[in-house]
């Protein structure tokens, strides 16, 4: 055994309150809004940069401003939350930092729609007029999801809330473009790009999301006679922006028209066959048709071969190339020049359905469109490769590991990224074009150019542009602020690993490039998306989306938040159902009603821990058991292992002291005197850290137990509990021992059919084990009477070296009771022989379904559990 029990320092205060002030029944509802807004008001949330204590900082990601608080959301902010509010009780400076994103496209489109409802577009308000109108729905109906947060229980610093475009964060927008145009690594070029016609903007490749769609594959006879070749395509209106067929240099079929003319039907132009080693001549007819201005492989191709780029589509997908396609949709134009080939006999085959890969902007869902546009470009190669370098010499480290691979292959093989976007609602390229062709990119406290024929480039910046300098813009950079020499940078990145792409990358190239090679964060802790019970993706279509707010009404938000954290292991999805968040809502109404318990005890807290030898070995134990679990629980923290932080903290608190220690201990505090008191004190030291362990994930509940219990301000702001080393070995063995002599008598009366609370006699020998102190509280909890006259053993159990004899005589029928398990066993047993039977049929096996012999299997194998026990039973029944 380990020396004493140490105390442990704490926020404890001198005025507990009285157990009666704890409602019998927990009510959620009534109490975490005044619980929360205490908090803010009293500022445990804020930090101070100007403290001498170590900072920990963690930013939100900024949710959308358009957006309410989702599953998803409630997830990654229960675990932010739970990490920063332990740091802030180890004594860090603990900044968490919230905000929100403008979220270009989504909100613009939101004030569109409320516009077209009142009969008007953008237009007619003009460019001022409709960002002044968007800025005006962002305060009436934005930021919905700040509310929710409060709800949820997210200890942010509320003063320091940033949006991404404020006055500051559109300075470090400015600056950094500025910076970045001056050092080459910002260019406008003319290129091919998604575009989306309803949202009528250039998107990124990774807003664009790829699905299978039913469409039509068809071949197109271009030229005649020998001199002719076929292409297939599943877009037959680009061929009007044809300007080339590109064949394979080594493939000998088209040797003969290298460098000649084909003429291209539909239209009176001849178009060149060019040798391109990015064609696959093992592919269809191993000829493609060119359309540069319209594809991004053929827009390559025309860069290699010098060809011209025709766009024949306008921003809205109507087509603009003369003829009588002209004035026609995208998609009425491809029906329409397919009918015009098949009337010629151009057409060579046709294959319809043709399912294959579409693009979709992820905003509205409609079919993406490869367009030429000069737009806004960032040129990432050097960026790029600084961000995977910070990974992989350490700087930085992804958790978990394997999820490195993922980063890499995101970095390592990153594209120039598209950055302007055709909207009125972001941040407005900084870049002004003046009369004779001059271009000048200001910064933020430059002036426009003054004189006539200067203009500002229409475009916005990609939403991700600004939300990629968050770790640092919404700390005062550009300007050197304490704040920024404080919390910058950012001990964890917490968020989903569907956003590697969208967002962590650019905090990694914008952070490392800004902030002098100093990388925005310590850790990438990547957390796996949130489905339903079935491991179901949540969709609308699918009618399994669930409003966090719906379970957090009906349950409280501790209920959602511990089960949201019981299945966060690294990297992995997270399965969620109503029936679990009712099992922690169980766990929070059990910890509120054991506690209260405990407190009508007498469980405080108040005085020193008694000495080791005043202890019994119940008291022993169960400080030793806690002492483990304080350490467990650092160790899952520290390593994001929410899952088996949760399992841990669960099963300690229900299994080991609600069920065991609290259990336990009813006999010493009937006995009173000097035992009873020092198990008091020993219970109030264990629901105090138990309670401290749990805040982070459950605040509310614990926060209102804590403070009863000890009479401290405050659990936000006591102490994190440390191991004080205290270990007894020997108590650990004894009352596992008890258990084992506990559990198996109670499955042994289970097995007779007694009902838990049935009194049975029984004569306990526990001369010469370890049990001998604790036949009181073994007869307490097994139910059992002291054996009077009469008594007459007719069940003798062996356990753990002590003998427990009881008299069932009158207590059970023992006749109607063999009776009754030889007839469950005879029908066992035929369930036995059939299964197997069927197992040993080889025709059988070799015709029936897998999922038909695995149940059999399963079937054979409760037939053997269920005859070992009823043979188990009627061995044990006395005599008749």
């Amino acid at each position: 055994m380990t020396e004493n029990p140490q105390q442990r320092p704490d926020s404890r205060g001198p005025n507990a309150a009285a157990p009666a002030d704890l409602p019998t029944q927990y009510a959620p509802a009534e109490v975490e809004g005044e619980l929360y807004e205490r908090w803010v008001a009293r500022g445990y949330f804020e930090a101070d940069p100007k403290s001498d204590k170590q900072p920990y900082t963690i930013v939100i990601p900024p949710p959308n401003v358009t957006g309410s608080l989702h599953l998803g959301h409630a997830f990654q902010h229960t675990l932010m939350d739970a990490l920063t509010r332990r740091k802030r009780m180890q004594g860090y400076e603990s900044l968490w930092l919230p905000g929100m994103d403008h979220a270009g496209i989504a909100t613009q489109n939101k004030v569109e729609q409320q516009l077209g409802e009142e009969g008007k577009s953008r237009q007619d308000l003009g460019r001022e007029a409709f960002v002044e109108r968007v800025w005006q729905w962002k305060e009436e109906y934005g930021g919905k999801i700040l509310g929710q947060m409060r709800r949820l229980g997210d200890g942010v610093d509320w003063t320091r809330e940033r949006f991404t475009m404020d006055e500051g964060l559109s300075r470090a927008v400015q600056t950094v473009f500025k910076q970045m145009y001056e050092d080459g690594l910002i260019y406008r070029a003319e290129r091919i790009i998604n575009w989306c016609p309803r949202c009528l903007t250039a998107i990124s490749d990774i807003e664009v999301e790829h699905q299978d769609d039913d469409g039509e594959l068809v071949s197109i006879r271009y030229g005649e006679g020998e001199d002719s070749v076929v292409v297939a395509t599943t877009r037959a209106e680009t061929m009007l922006g044809d300007t080339a067929v590109a064949v394979h240099p080594d493939d000998e079929r088209y040797a003969h028209l290298l460098g000649r003319t084909v003429k291209l039907p539909l239209t009176d132009r001849a178009i060149p066959v060019v040798a391109d080693e990015h064609v696959d001549p093992e592919f269809g007819s191993g000829a493609v048709k060119v359309t540069p201005a319209h594809d991004p492989n053929d827009f390559a191709i025309g860069q290699r071969h010098d060809l011209p780029s025709l766009t024949v589509m306008d921003e809205r997908g109507v087509i603009t190339a003369h003829g009588p396609f002209q004035g026609l949709d995208r998609f009425e134009a491809r029906s329409s020049i397919v009918a015009a080939l098949r009337e010629q006999g151009r057409i060579t085959a046709e294959k319809r359905p043709y399912t294959h890969s579409v693009g979709h902007c992820s905003r509205c869902s409609t079919t993406v469109e490869p367009r030429l546009s000069m737009q806004w470009w960032v040129k990432v190669g050097p960026l790029a490769q600084a961000a995977g370098d910070a990974v992989r010499d350490g700087r930085v480290k992804i958790h978990p590991a394997e999820m490195s691979a993922r980063y890499f292959d995101w970095v390592d093989n990153m594209h120039d990224w598209c950055i302007s976007r055709q909207l009125w609602w972001g941040h407005r390229i900084p870049v002004w074009y003046g009369p004779d062709g001059e271009v000048r990119c200001l910064g933020p406290d430059e002036q426009p150019p003054a004189g006539e024929g200067w203009t500002q480039d229409p475009d916005v910046l990609d939403t991700w542009f600004s939300s990629g300098l968050w770790p640092f813009s919404t700390l005062g950079w550009p300007e050197q602020t304490q704040d920024l020499a404080k919390f910058y940078p950012t001990d964890v990145l917490l968020t989903g690993h569907d956003i590697i792409f969208f967002w962590v990358a650019r905090m990694m190239m914008f952070g490392l490039y800004a902030m002098d090679g100093v990388a925005p964060f310590h850790t990438i802790a990547l957390t796996g998306l949130v489905r339903d019970a079935h491991g179901k993706k949540m969709s609308k279509s699918f009618g399994n989306v669930v409003d966090p707010l719906d379970w957090m009404e009906e349950y409280g938000s501790d209920a959602l938040r511990f089960t949201l954290a019981n299945g966060a292991n690294p990297g992995t999805d997270v399965p969620i159902g109503e029936d679990w968040v009712k099992a922690s809502r169980n766990f929070a109404n059990k910890i509120w009603n054991a506690t209260r318990f405990a407190l009508m005890n007498g469980a405080t807290v108040e005085g020193p821990l008694p000495d080791a030898s005043e202890m019994s070995a119940t008291d022993r134990w169960i400080l030793s058991r806690l002492n483990s679990v304080v350490t467990e629980a650092d160790g899952y923290y520290d390593d994001y292992q929410f899952a088996k932080l949760s399992d841990t903290l669960y099963h300690f608190a229900w299994d080991e002291v609600f069920d065991w220690y609290v259990e336990l201990s009813k006999t010493t505090f009937a006995a009173g005197g000097r035992p009873a008191e020092v198990s008091r004190r020993v219970l109030g030291e264990v629901l105090d850290v138990m309670l401290r362990l749990l805040h982070p994930v459950v605040p509310f509940v614990t926060e209102s137990l804590w403070t009863t219990l000890t009479g401290g301000e405050s659990v936000v702001v006591a102490s994190w509990p440390s191991d004080s080393g205290f270990r007894d070995a020997e108590a650990e063995r004894e009352i596992a021992t008890l258990q084992q002599t506990v559990t198996e008598v109670r499955r042994f009366r289970a097995d007779q059919g007694l009902q838990p609370g049935q009194r049975v006699p029984a004569r306990l020998s526990l001369d010469g084990t370890a049990l001998g102190p604790h036949e009181a509280a073994i007869r307490q909890l097994l139910r059992l009477q002291p054996p009077g006259e009469g008594f007459h053993a007719t069940a003798s159990l062996p356990v753990a070296g002590a003998t427990v004899e009881l008299d069932l005589s009158g207590v059970i029928d023992v006749e109607a009771e063999r009776k009754r398990l030889t007839k469950d066993l005879g029908a066992a047993e035929k369930e036995l022989r059939q299964t197997t039977a069927k197992l040993e049929n080889e025709g059988f096996l070799a015709k029936a379904p897998e999922q038909v012999v695995a149940k059999i299997r399963e079937r054979r194998s409760t037939a053997e559990s269920d005859i070992a026990r009823l043979q188990r039973q009627l061995e044990q029944l006395p005599a008749s």
